[in-house]
Protein backbone atom coordinates (compact mmCIF):
# COMPACT_ATOMS: atom_id res chain seq x y z
CA UNK A 1 0.00 0.00 0.00
CA UNK A 2 1.34 3.41 -0.96
CA UNK A 3 1.25 6.09 1.72
CA UNK A 4 0.27 9.69 0.91
CA UNK A 5 3.80 11.04 1.42
CA UNK A 6 5.24 8.29 -0.81
CA UNK A 7 2.73 9.16 -3.53
CA UNK A 8 3.63 12.85 -3.35
CA UNK A 9 7.35 12.09 -3.33
CA UNK A 10 6.91 10.01 -6.51
CA UNK A 11 5.25 12.97 -8.27
CA UNK A 12 8.08 15.30 -7.21
CA UNK A 13 10.76 12.81 -8.29
CA UNK A 14 9.04 12.32 -11.65
CA UNK A 15 9.00 16.10 -12.15
CA UNK A 16 12.72 16.28 -11.34
CA UNK A 17 13.39 13.44 -13.78
CA UNK A 18 11.53 15.31 -16.53
CA UNK A 19 13.59 18.43 -15.79
CA UNK A 20 16.76 16.36 -16.09
CA UNK A 21 15.59 15.10 -19.47
CA UNK A 22 15.27 18.69 -20.71
CA UNK A 23 18.84 19.56 -19.67
CA UNK A 24 21.49 18.42 -22.19
CA UNK A 25 24.23 18.86 -19.57
CA UNK A 26 22.58 16.36 -17.21
CA UNK A 27 21.39 13.95 -19.91
CA UNK A 28 23.66 14.49 -22.92
CA UNK A 29 22.54 11.70 -25.25
CA UNK A 30 18.77 12.11 -25.14
CA UNK A 31 17.04 12.59 -28.52
CA UNK A 32 15.59 16.02 -29.19
CA UNK A 33 12.06 14.57 -29.50
CA UNK A 34 12.29 13.19 -25.94
CA UNK A 35 13.49 16.56 -24.62
CA UNK A 36 10.60 18.33 -26.33
CA UNK A 37 8.05 15.88 -24.93
CA UNK A 38 9.46 16.22 -21.40
CA UNK A 39 9.20 20.01 -21.73
CA UNK A 40 5.58 19.75 -22.97
CA UNK A 41 4.64 17.55 -20.02
CA UNK A 42 6.33 19.90 -17.53
CA UNK A 43 4.25 22.85 -18.74
CA UNK A 44 1.23 21.23 -17.08
CA UNK A 45 2.91 19.39 -14.22
CA UNK A 46 1.82 20.27 -10.67
CA UNK A 47 4.10 22.52 -8.62
CA UNK A 48 4.71 21.95 -4.92
CA UNK A 49 2.15 24.59 -3.98
CA UNK A 50 -0.59 22.67 -5.84
CA UNK A 51 0.48 19.42 -4.25
CA UNK A 52 0.38 21.05 -0.81
CA UNK A 53 -3.11 22.47 -1.41
CA UNK A 54 -4.30 19.06 -2.53
CA UNK A 55 -2.70 17.44 0.52
CA UNK A 56 -4.70 19.76 2.76
CA UNK A 57 -7.93 18.85 0.99
CA UNK A 58 -7.18 15.13 0.61
CA UNK A 59 -4.73 14.08 3.34
CA UNK A 60 -5.50 10.38 2.82
CA UNK A 61 -4.35 10.66 -0.80
CA UNK A 62 -1.50 13.23 -0.86
CA UNK A 63 1.19 14.24 1.60
CA UNK A 64 2.87 17.61 2.08
CA UNK A 65 6.03 18.30 0.09
CA UNK A 66 9.00 18.56 2.41
CA UNK A 67 11.79 18.41 -0.17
Amino acid sequence: MTLPDERTRAIVKARNFLYDLTDPKKTPRIPKAIRKEAFRILKHYPWDSYLDMTAEALPDVWGKTDD
